[in-house]
């Protein structure tokens, strides 16, 4: 290096030497040109004034090498200047290859935003050329061309807003590509962007997103408890729906928690050293047993408990999966004694069991239940074959069955009639294909269930649904249907018929006088009557003391004789129980097509008529007429009242007690309350709760009444010193319209309430409307911790199906039909049928319309749960059970007493 700097300093000083020289020859020339003859000698004799020949070729000589100099000087300055561009250009090449090969797009601009540089990958990733980046671009103007052509999803100034920060910006490309931008300000002023593909990466963090949701789901619905704790603070990151159940906590409540802020401190401190065990197992894995405290009760958990590390192989999570094993080690102690576990377990099962080999069709195992089928011992059946056991016809329809069940290899299910002893009976088959280690089919499970008095119980209760459960006539909801089809009959023609809606006089006398027994007995035979006067027309109990036929015929004529008949057949006395009891009727008549078009039309013009009806005299018969819409008129009014009491707080909520069933009202302890509300009209006075909620319900206020009762009710039970349940009704309207769960959050979060405090009443409507969103607002309403409960079972169309969609917290039977317990046979089947069926599916049961100690004895000793009705309590306000809920009462003022 030093020999190539000292000969490129050689060559630079040639030509500098030169120029030394001809200046230093050029100057001794001139002066000699210059000077004059020396003074006193004699001056030569050529001088006279002219040049020397030989000055002038030297003179001529020296100019030539001048200017060879300088030729030689210009090209030396030209050959450096091409040297220092060939370097420049080399470093540029080498600078653009590099940026170009770079596997994300960047582009620098100078201080004036005019671009730079762009290499190659920026063009690919928008689909660019050259052309498209004219010279003196800036940035902005390049982004208006890619928004231009779909290449930008947001403004310039959201582009460097958001580009600028340490996130970046990501854009959704029209091709599906997703790019990743972080813009950069540089100290002169300028700037640098670097745009790169991450459409994999997101594609992937899409995924593990995915991936994660799916194994929480997969952990949510594994029975076993699952937890996992930070080993740092021992606090909990994650609890599962099964050690939500086995703890009776919330994952709201558990989650951040560590064990001694949930638990017993006995219980913590079990956990804690079974935690301790985990850490210090070189493996990094412990399994134990041990007792813990879950309320008044101790448990006995199965345990493993397994330690996650992280990249440095330090602890870092606990993971803790535990069973409740109490039951089944009290089993296996009272079973251990016996080789015989396995029979005593098949035999009473509450279903016949029948395994059965592949290969031979021959039986292996059969359990007593199964003997009803068999018709014959099983031990007696052990290594027959269905053709050996069965006449040929039921034989060859079960081989076929058999063999399409094998021929799945999965699971078939099928309900059939099968002879027995006792007859023809319906049986639930399942049919489940065994595999060997090959996997081909080893043996056959069956399971046979007689559900004859399931089916039976079913069909009474889709009965009831559309029929009422004291005089069995059509509900309303049936007559309604038999309208819409006369109406569908009649549309097109010129036939007429006639709605009745006929109100039954005196029935409030006869309860009043006589009791409620009395009058349910006079209403069986109103019903008996009324279907004798129809002669086969549709008659329908619509609610109380309120009945509705359907005539043919020419209108309003036949409708008029029909309703006098009735007026006559009703007047005759009633002996009911050899006491004379007399009614009457009071009728409304409305036509077809003239008084409406519509079912719920027709029906509501027979109400107005029968309003104006009664407002003559008892008795009356009246046809309606237009200006009967008065009603109508006046229902809006209430409408109007109705929505300003909501607003102005007129609206008040009374509580009704329910209580755990027992054998007398002293025995049943409170423990809850179910709000209620009540209006208090400042003109009309009480407002029956039966005008005013179908009002709301109809008129969609119920969505703001309801929020406001959800909250007063939610408020005033987080102010008892007694931490007891408080039920509220959810109306279908609520799910519809607004967010409910947002809602119910929000509102325990504001007045504190504990949600496993909080039960949320709903009927079948919620799922009628839209079955998967309306169960997804149940799971998530459940997910807050707080209980859902079926109100009014039995009363709808698919109650038992929804009890197999969503595991309901508390089942409330219907008041229809304890009111008949004692009275009817039916109802009491219905109402044990009901308790079994819920206790089946770990529900709790509640009913309501508890009247008489008859009732609450048979709920008592049927295991009913919990009950509610006047004879347990009636809805007063809180003030009332101020001492239930831990508040004495003193001069009129609730004062909160101390609780130890």
């Amino acid at each position: 290096m030093a020999g190539k700097n000292w000969q490129a300093g050689g060559r630079d000083s040639i030509p500098a030497l030169a120029l030394v020289c001809l200046l230093a020859t050029s100057a001794s020339y001139g002066l000699a040109w210059a000077a004059p003859p020396v003074s006193g000698g004699s001056a030569p004799s050529s001088y006279s004034g002219e040049l020397d020949p030989n000055m002038i070729w030297e003179m001529l000589i020296g100019g030539i090498v001048v200017v060879s100099f300088l030729a030689a000087a210009g090209l030396w300055v030209l050959s450096a200047l091409r040297r220092v561009k060939r370097s420049q250009l080399r470093r540029s090449a080498f600078v653009s290859s590099a940026l170009n090969n770079l596997s994300q797009g960047v582009v620098m601009t100078d201080v004036r935003q005019r671009i730079i540089y762009c290499n190659d990958r920026y063009l690919e990733i928008y689909g660019l050329v050259r052309a498209d980046i004219p010279r003196n671009m800036t940035g902005p103007e390049l982004l208006e061309v890619r928004r231009k052509r779909g290449a930008l999803d947001v403004s310039v100034d959201e582009f460097y807003a958001q580009a600028a920060t340490a996130d970046g910006l990501i854009t959704e490309l029209p091709n599906g590509k997703s790019v990743l931008v972080k813009y950069f300000r540089l100290p002169n002023g300028g700037s640098v962007a670097t745009h790169e593909d991450c459409t994999a990466q997101r594609k992937l963090s899409r995924k593990l997103a995915s991936t994660t949701q799916f194994l929480e789901s997969v952990l949510d619905n594994v029975p076993v408890c699952v937890a996992a704790k930070n080993i740092e603070d021992g606090r909990y990151i994650f609890a599962n729906r099964a050690f939500e159940r086995f703890s009776r906590f919330s994952r709201d409540h558990i989650v951040g928690k560590r064990a001694d802020e949930i638990f017993q401190p006995e219980t913590a401190r079990t956990i804690d050293t079974a935690d301790q065990s985990a850490l210090k197992a070189p493996e990094g894995y412990h399994r134990s047993e041990f007792e813990v405290e879950r309320g008044s009760e101790k448990r006995v958990l199965a345990s493993n408990r397994v330690i996650a590390r992280d990249e440095n192989n330090q602890p870092e999570f606990l993971i803790a999966l535990f069973d409740d094993v109490t039951d089944r080690r009290s089993l296996s102690r009272e079973l251990e004694s016996t080789k015989k576990f396995l029979e005593l377990v098949v035999d009473n099962i509450p279903v016949s069991l029948i395994v059965e080999r592949v290969s031979d069709g021959k039986y292996l195992l059969a359990n007593r239940s199964a003997e009803t089928i068999l018709n014959r011992r099983r031990e007696d059946a052990t290594g027959l074959t269905a053709a050996d056991i069965f006449n040929p016809r039921e034989a060859k329809l079960i081989i076929a069955r058999d063999e399409a069940a094998i021929k799945k290899r999965g699971l078939l299910t099928e309900e059939h009639p099968i002879s027995t002893k006792d007859g023809l009976r319906l049986f639930l088959t399942r049919r489940m294909t065994v595999l060997d280690d090959a996997g081909e089919p080893q043996y056959l499970i069956k399971t046979h269930e007689d559900v004859t008095d399931r089916r039976q119980t079913e069909s009474r209760m889709a009965h009831m649904a559309y029929h009422d459960g004291l005089t069995d006539l059509p509900n309303r909801a049936a007559f309604l249907q038999a309208l819409a089809q006369m109406i569908e009959a009649c549309e097109g023609t010129e036939e007429e018929f006639a709605v009745l809606c006929i109100d039954l006089d005196g029935l409030k006398e006869v309860n009043d006088v006589f009791g409620h027994a009395m009058g349910d007995k006079v209403l069986t035979e109103v019903a008996q009557r009324l279907q004798d006067c129809a002669r086969g027309g549709v008659v329908a109990r619509l609610g109380g003391d309120e009945f509705g036929l359907i005539i043919d015929g020419k209108q309003p004529s036949a409708g008029i004789a029909l309703a006098e008949q009735v007026a006559i057949a009703l007047a005759k006395e009633f002996q009911i129980d050899g006491k004379p009891v007399r009614a009457g009727a009071t009728t409304g008549i409305s036509v077809f097509p003239h008084n409406g078009s519509d079912a719920a039309a027709l029906l509501a013009n027979s109400g107005a008529a029968l309003f104006r009806a009664k407002a003559k005299s008892r008795g009356s018969i009246s046809v309606f007429e237009p200006e009967m819409d008065q009603q109508i008129r006046d229902r809006r009014v209430l409408h109007q009242d109705l929505s300003v009491a909501i607003k102005n707080g007129e609206l008040s909520l009374y509580y009704q007690p329910q209580a755990a069933s027992g054998p007398t009202v002293a025995t049943s302890e409170v423990i809850g309350f179910e709000a209620l509300a009540r209006w208090m009209h400042p003109v009309r006075g009480f407002v029956s709760p039966g005008d005013f909620i179908p009002l709301a319900e109809e008129s969609g206020l119920i969505v703001e009444m309801g929020e406001w009762i959800l909250r007063e009710a939610c408020r005033e039970a987080a102010s008892w010193p007694v931490p007891m349940q408080i039920a509220v009704n959810l109306s279908p309207a609520q799910f519809m319209h607004g967010d409910v769960v947002s809602l119910v959050h929000s509102i325990l979060l504001e007045t504190g309430l504990a949600p496993d405090r909080l039960e949320l009443e709903i009927t079948e409507g919620v799922l009628i409307e839209d079955f998967d969103r309306g169960l997804a607002l149940l799971r998530r309403l459940k997910a807050l911790g707080v209980r859902i409960s079926m109100d009014d079972f039995g009363s709808g169309y698919s109650s038992l199906s929804y009890l197999q969609a969503f595991p309901f917290d508390k089942i409330k039977i219907d008041r229809a039909f304890v009111m008949h317990l004692g009275r009817n046979p039916q109802s009491a089947a219905i109402v044990r049928a009901v308790i079994d069926l819920g206790h089946g599916l770990e529900m709790s049961i509640v009913a309501e319309g508890v009247e008489t100690q008859e009732q609450l004895s048979f709920l008592s000793e049927e295991g009913c749960d919990a009950v509610q009705g006047y004879f347990i309590g009636k809805p007063l306000p809180i003030g009332q059970y101020a001492a239930l809920v831990g508040r004495n009462v003193i001069n009129g003022i609730e004062s909160t007493r101390k609780t130890g």
